[in-house]
């Protein structure tokens, strides 16, 4: 069960969450949730998930590649939210989790009730739509808020004109 959406109470406003990660359907999914903020007057999120296993068995340098890994992290959305800014408009809010990317997304909604939209890309390579989104169509892996998913072919004209 999902906790109540604040979106509708004074001082709220809607929030559009995408995920930044190396998958090239990100660029689109975050082009679709940031120019969906802007004509609602809401708020895009930007989460980036830092994945444990990278670095657990590593007890000697385990400080220095998740400090590696959390720069990491702020270096991509850091790129994602000039563009944002640049080309949107808008400021986006930036956050960093570690853990697996499907429990982080669902924490992330469950701490932050102005989320109302969770937007995907679905790939169009012969391997399938994607991670994000295979987890998403995947038994047991269903979100609590809407998810949007956001096709690969789309341009930015088309994301414009949708939004």
């Amino acid at each position: 069960m999902v906790s109540k959406r604040l979106i509708r109470e004074a001082g709220h406003r809607r929030k559009f969450l995408a995920i930044v990660d190396d998958t090239p359907e990100a660029e689109r999914a975050i082009a679709y949730a940031a120019r969906r903020a802007r004509s609602t007057s809401g708020v895009v999120v930007l989460l980036y998930v830092i994945e444990p296993g990278d670095f657990q068995h590593w007890l000697g340098v385990e400080q220095i590649m998740r400090e590696e890994a959390n720069a990491a992290a702020a270096a991509a959305l850091d790129a994602h939210a000039v563009k944002v800014r640049e080309e949107i408009g808008i400021e986006p809010e930036l956050v960093i989790r570690e853990g697996l990317p499907a429990d982080e997304i669902h924490k992330l909604i469950e701490d932050d009730q102005d989320i109302a939209i969770l937007v995907l890309a679905a790939g169009n390579a012969k391997e399938g739509p994607g991670p994000l989104v295979a987890s998403v169509a995947g038994k047991g892996a269903a979100f609590p808020i809407p998810v949007t998913v956001v096709p690969m072919s789309l341009s930015d004209e088309d994301i414009e004109s949708l939004a």
